[in-house]
């Protein structure tokens, strides 16, 4: 609770010290509509992955990420998570009313949360092709286009290793030592379904997979196995959509579905 109240307490005083001054001379256009026009030329609707930055150091294992999309900006530094909607000032970014989830990390996440949250509201902004820096106050934070950073993985010869469970709009994780996965080739699917192994035809579009009858071998396991068979079962029948966002491929059958992990 200390943590929490902390981290909303400096990004409340860094919004409101933003409001005074500085980046803050900005005047809202309707509807949030930036001051001075639309965003930078191809700005919008993508997402920005950190590669460098100077006068900070990145907490080892994370790296920032910012969204942007129809005047609302997203970031999170691998804790929480902030958003709100943005304006422009020139070539400055103005961003005073993100709101913040309420994790509570170990304190060099939290600092890093602030000074994120600082940094997004009054940088200078600068988009050039896919590299967007942003600097201010001896920060300047590099960034590259997800797309190229983090591409999409292809579908086919990628395994998919099973990460989450998804029934009811809930998603629940895949137990501890039980792997289910599926790897895609032209017009078959090879698959470990928590339990037993095989697989069976799939025809592939650009947006469905259409399953034909999967076959699989008959071993029992144990009942957290056994269940994470069933749930991939019921979703590998018939036909279902997909989605690949990088590293992660998303897979609906309509009220059951997967969500399953690029293998390294």
């Amino acid at each position: 609770m200390k943590h929490r109240a902390s981290i909303t307490f400096l990004i409340a005083t860094f919004l409101v010290a933003a409001c005074s001054g500085g980046a803050g001379s900005a005047t809202p256009g309707p509807s949030g509509s930036p001051p001075n026009g639309a965003a930078p030329q191809g700005l919008d609707a993508r997402t920005f992955l950190s590669t460098g930055v100077e006068g900070r150091d990145l907490v080892a294992g994370t790296q920032i990420r910012i969204s942007f999309q129809d005047g609302q900006v997203s970031a999170s530094g691998g804790c929480n998570s902030m958003s709100g909607p943005y304006l422009l000032d020139g070539d400055r970014l103005v961003a005073r009313s993100l709101a913040t989830t309420e994790m509570a990390c170990e304190e060099p996440l939290m600092a890093q949360d602030i000074w994120l949250a600082d940094l997004l509201d009054g940088a200078t902004i600068d988009l050039d092709g896919t590299t967007l820096t942003l600097t201010k106050g001896g920060v300047s934070l590099t960034l590259e286009d997800r797309v190229v950073a983090d591409p999409d993985r292809p579908l086919l010869g990628t395994r998919w290793v099973v990460d989450g469970l998804v029934s009811g709009g809930a998603v629940s994780s895949v137990p501890a030592g039980v792997t289910a996965a599926l790897t895609f080739s032209d017009g078959r699917v090879d698959v470990e379904a928590g339990c037993n192994r095989g697989g069976g035809s799939v025809a592939i579009t650009a947006t469905t997979l259409g399953f034909g009858p999967i076959a699989l071998t008959k071993m029992a396991c144990g009942a957290n196995a056994m269940a994470v068979e069933a749930a991939v079962g019921a979703v590998l029948s018939g036909t279902v959509t997909y989605s690949i966002v990088a590293g992660t491929l998303t897979l609906d059958a309509g009220g059951p579905g997967l969500i399953l992990r690029a293998a390294t």
